[in-house]
């Protein structure tokens, strides 16, 4: 009876204790502020309610793979060493979205194809992003958008497409996107009147 007492004891005497050293304070000064990151986040869809313009983020990062054939041919290469044809079919579209035609759900910018390759999107594109380093996701996003290029399309002679890629050019990149018309959305400072 004794010993179960003093098993009891011990027992509450080491909870007291934790309790009362997990309760001492802490010192704030003493801790490191967070960082914010240097790599930008980017808006995914041009579209923005309320808003008479389209939302852009331009990433300085993808400003080595503008016109650069070498980029865009190392780029096909890894787009088959990692099965990226299993779903997207030589870019032609299958199981994944065709990337051959001018409609780009998540954007056509570099910019949004490596975030696209990084964050991955719901309904089957995984995330690559801390598997497949940085650079090889710059290298296939500028094949990927390569290959909706008219230049891409019109050297297409065979029966497997995407074969000679072009070089994306800054051009296609630098369209301002989407304006609504005029008097179609609410600048949010004219009141208007009913009758």
């Amino acid at each position: 009876m004794f010993s179960r007492f003093l098993t009891r004891a011990v027992i509450a005497a080491a909870f007291t204790t934790l309790l009362l050293a997990a309760c001492s304070k802490v010192d704030v000064s003493q801790a490191t502020p967070a960082t914010a990151s240097n790599v930008p986040g980017v808006i995914a869809s041009a579209l923005d309610p309320g808003v008479d313009h389209s939302l852009v983020t331009p990433d300085p990062r993808a400003a080595a793979y503008y016109d650069n054939a070498d980029a865009v041919n190392t780029g096909k290469r890894l787009f088959n060493q990692y099965n990226c044809s299993g779903c997207h079919s030589n870019g032609g579209g299958g199981m994944g979205p065709n990337l051959m035609d001018d409609q780009w759900i998540y954007g056509d910018r570099l910019e949004q194809i490596h975030q696209t390759l990084v964050e991955g999107r719901p309904n089957g594109m995984p995330s690559w992003g801390g598997k497949i380093p940085d650079q090889q996701l710059w290298q296939i996003a500028a094949y990927v958008r390569s290959l909706s290029l008219p230049q891409t399309l019109a050297a297409e002679t065979g029966d497997t497409p995407s074969q000679t890629p072009a070089p994306v050019p800054r051009s296609v990149d630098q369209d301002p996107g989407w304006t609504p018309p005029p008097g179609t959305t609410n600048d949010y400072v004219d009141t208007l009147e009913g009758p």
